[in-house]
């Protein structure tokens, strides 16, 4: 069973920034290297940095697959549109449907918050989170580079989903 709850305590955003630990270096050091995943992790997934970004008006969600924290995800409406900041489930849980799960949690909560569309950005080169967003409806939009400081960008494309 699939299960969503909503981070607002601190503790949570220290369990959610143990499991982005994980996550990002498995996943990200082959495509943008240890020492971004580095800065990234410290600087956009730490625990303090995510409260942060909850005090800042995202909202974070821990991610239960049979009552195990397996990943997270945050969002933040921005207009008509319903940003997705983050999306991630551990590497021994994909598969199982939980990204269409949270894919189907996130497009119910837009239209909850009365938004047109889901935006995201994903790196240019993680050739499978792009596939995977393709084939649940979202499309290339534009290309972003954002200087993240320390001397690294990040090189991504922008998606969308129209909601109907």
């Amino acid at each position: 069973m699939i299960n969503f709850l909503m981070a607002t305590a601190k503790k949570q955003f220290s369990d959610i920034a143990q499991l982005a630990d994980v996550i990002w270096r498995e996943h990200y050091i082959p495509i943008i290297g240890l020492e971004q995943v580095d800065y990234m992790v410290k600087n956009f997934q730490s625990a303090e940095a995510t409260y942060v970004q909850f005090i800042d008006g995202y909202h974070y969600f821990m991610i239960y697959f049979n009552n195990h924290l397996v990943g997270y995800l945050s969002i933040k409406k921005e207009d008509e549109t319903l940003f997705l900041s983050k999306i991630y489930v551990s590497k021994e849980y994909r598969g199982k449907k939980i990204g269409k799960s949270a894919m189907n949690f996130i497009e119910e909560k837009a239209i909850e918050m009365h938004c047109k569309s889901i935006t995201l950005g994903v790196n240019r080169f993680n050739v499978s989170a792009i596939a995977a967003y393709k084939a649940m409806g979202f499309k290339i939009i534009g290309e972003m580079i954002t200087d993240i400081g320390n001397g690294f960008i990040m090189d991504d494309y922008k998606m969308e989903k129209l909601i109907l």
